[in-house]
């Protein structure tokens, strides 16, 4: 069964673009490709397992999502008009010379989306990516990028956009942004962000035969030869990036007799005719100099470093962005020493955008070896492995880290000292949850393994400049107060001393008038969790993060109240009525549980998971939004009411 489930996944990945593509061309909607496309998709996840895979399973996947396309033109009652051309669809094969998945490229590329919007589509229906790879390629969260593309489908939907290729007139404004995907899908191949694999290469041939086609179709830009000279001379290496386990290999350490010397010459043709085009050097054209000058050397010590941190001086100056700067101060640190290319990664360390990004402190890491400074260089490869979501990555990075000796090297580390600090028996559920999302972030910036000892306030304050300095001040100061109980608790000087408190002003919210509330309990059609939990805010006056902190064995019926942390909760008879169907004969764990189990990476801790139905602690966000939702039509500027609005009138 698992076997089969990666079977689909791969088929996935590799067809989907091309179905999806196919389906748009018949149905004229995005939104409704994709659609029907998982639903064959859902066909293969439950027949596969019993009928085996089929030999060719992207023709499978594609005459299933057809029929179904047929199904719903019938439904819509435009089968006449449609049915003669499906059933040529389903017989003959593609034409190579009207690319489906360019012009799906283009539509998804379209002026009427944002610049984020289309880079976005065009990844999740031509790359076949999640929302998560997307997000890591993007270096912002993954709800970000589900809603846009909800969003871009939704504009091509009600923009009625065709599924054609651009003119002449419109092609060379919409190449930049073309070309922006195409070289992401490539680097999502190239570098997974994540799974096992270091590599995943149906996603760069891909992105080389967009790249190929784009050369053909706009044979007069530079800027589209640069691109593929680019990818062309990158793909040469592939074979060399990896060792017999699938372990990475860095740049200086791989056999360059391994690397493919047709895709390298296909690189420079591409190379020189960008160069024949002329006019000022774009961006793809400066990287794919970049790659020739590593390519032209024919060992690691023949490299030209000077030329290449010249070039990305000139990338930098048109693209200025902290992940090119990183790449910069690799370039300085090999021509100029690791003095110079260690200051220029160090003036990155406060950008919010790297935040998470494995890759700086990996290249810190090389640089302080380089220098001597062991010990901060192992902190760094640690830290690196912590951050990335690629298995053969963080092996890798944790190898290096274990290579390298440092003498005396002992006592407590950060994150055991957090693991110490968060077990006390002092502290409640709700309180260690809190706790435990600030020294997560002080352990992922400084790293697990530094020595508790070698913690300061300076550090500290950096930390929070970087992931909370443009944070509410209530969310400043809980962060703060949980440093100072920390650094109390672990007998060092005041870690919050550089750290000030932030004054809070936060409106008094109007509570819901009783015509809404009155309105808001008649609805008996809303699930029992949401109306108990409103009614006990609004009969107990409590906060809404203590009511969610409730255990069923804390429950106290009779006496109509419960504990929360070092406080009561009570109730009235509307709360008491819900409550018994509520537990439902549950015995222990959380009052208020989630609406289904969570997955293995997001699994709580043991005091937020229910142990009779294993399903977690409902969230505060989820709860807020939920409450929202169901507030819209009562509120009369249409925006929903939050949970705090549920304390009754003083």
């Amino acid at each position: 069964m698992t076997d089969v489930h990666r079977t689909v996944d791969a088929v996935w990945k590799l067809e989907s673009a091309r179905i999806i593509a196919g389906l748009t061309r018949l149905v004229h909607d995005v939104g409704l490709a994709e659609e029907l496309a998982q639903d064959a998709l859902v066909s293969a996840l439950e027949q596969w397992p019993e009928s085996g895979v089929p030999d060719n399973p992207g023709a499978w996947l594609t005459a299933i999502a057809k029929r179904r396309a047929i199904d719903r033109i019938r439904r819509s009652q435009r089968l006449e008009r449609k049915h003669e051309q499906l059933a040529h669809e389903l017989e003959q094969p593609q034409d190579p010379e009207r690319d489906d998945i360019l012009r799906l490229m283009f539509v998804s590329c379209h002026p009427a989306l944002t610049t984020e919007a289309r880079v976005a589509l065009t990844l999740r229906l031509v790359g076949g990516l999640t929302a998560s790879e997307i997000a890591r390629a993007f270096l912002i969260n993954e709800p970000r990028i589900t809603q846009r593309i909800a969003e871009a489908k939704r504009t091509l939907a009600e923009e009625r956009v065709p599924f054609e290729l651009p003119d002449d007139s419109e092609l060379a404004g919409r190449l930049s942004s073309v070309l922006e995907v195409i070289y992401l899908i490539f680097n999502e191949g190239y570098s997974a962000t994540s799974g096992d694999d270091l590599m995943r290469p149906g996603l760069c041939l891909e992105a080389l035969r967009l790249g190929r086609l784009l050369a053909e179709l706009a044979p007069y830009e530079a800027e589209v030869h640069g691109l593929v000279a680019l990818m062309e001379i990158q793909a040469s290496r592939s074979a060399a990036r990896t060792g017999p386990s699938g372990e990475p290999v860095q740049l200086l350490e791989q056999n360059r007799g391994r690397w493919d010397q047709l895709l390298i010459r296909r690189g420079f043709t591409a190379m020189l005719r960008a160069r024949e085009i002329g006019g000022t050097p774009g961006p793809y054209v400066l990287q794919a100099a970049i790659a020739v000058c590593h390519a032209q050397a024919r060992a690691p010590e023949d490299t030209d470093w000077a030329q290449i941190a010249t070039l990305y001086e000139a990338l930098a100056r048109l693209m200025p962005t902290p992940v090119v700067q990183l790449n910069r101060a690799v370039a300085v640190g090999m021509a100029y020493g690791p003095e110079a290319g260690l200051a220029l990664a160090d003036s990155l360390t406060a950008d919010p955008t790297l935040r998470d990004y494995h890759l700086l402190p990996g290249v810190r890491g090389d640089l302080l070896i380089r220098l001597g400074r062991h010990a901060e260089a192992r902190l760094e490869f640690e830290r690196a492995a912590s951050l990335t979501r690629n298995v053969a990555e963080r092996a890798f990075l944790r190898r290096r880290a274990g290579e390298i000796t440092v003498p005396g090297a002992s006592g407590v580390t950060l994150a055991q000292a957090a693991r110490d600090f968060l077990g006390r028996d002092d502290l409640d559920a709700e309180t260690i949850r809190s706790y435990g999302q600030t020294l997560r972030r002080l352990c992922l910036a400084l790293g697990d393994q530094l020595p508790l000892t070698s913690l300061t306030s300076g550090q500290v304050a950096r930390v929070f400049a970087m992931a909370w300095g443009e944070a509410a001040a209530t969310t400043w100061n809980r962060h703060r107060s949980t440093v100072r109980s920390f650094g109390a608790w672990a007998s060092l000087d005041d870690l919050a001393a550089a750290l000030g408190r932030r004054a809070e002003t936060r409106p008094r919210a109007e509570t819901i008038g009783p015509a809404q509330l009155e309105a808001l309990w008649s609805r008996i059609d809303l699930p029992l969790r949401e109306r108990t939990l409103w009614r006990l805010l609004h009969e107990s006056a409590a906060g809404v993060t203590a009511v969610l902190s409730l255990n069923v064995e804390n429950l106290d019926l009779d006496d109509r109240r419960a504990r929360a942390g070092g406080t009561w909760v009570s109730w009235r008879s509307g709360t008491a009525r819900l409550l018994p169907d509520l537990v439902a004969g549950r015995s222990r764990g959380p009052l208020f549980l989630a609406d289904r189990r969570p997955g293995p990476s997001r699994m709580p801790s043991r005091a937020d998971l229910c142990p009779e139905t294993g399903r977690g602690r409902l969230s505060y966000e989820r709860a807020e939004y939920l409450f929202k939702q169901a507030t819209r039509s009562l509120d009369p500027a249409g925006n929903g009411y939050t949970l705090r609005q549920l304390r009754p009138r003083a």
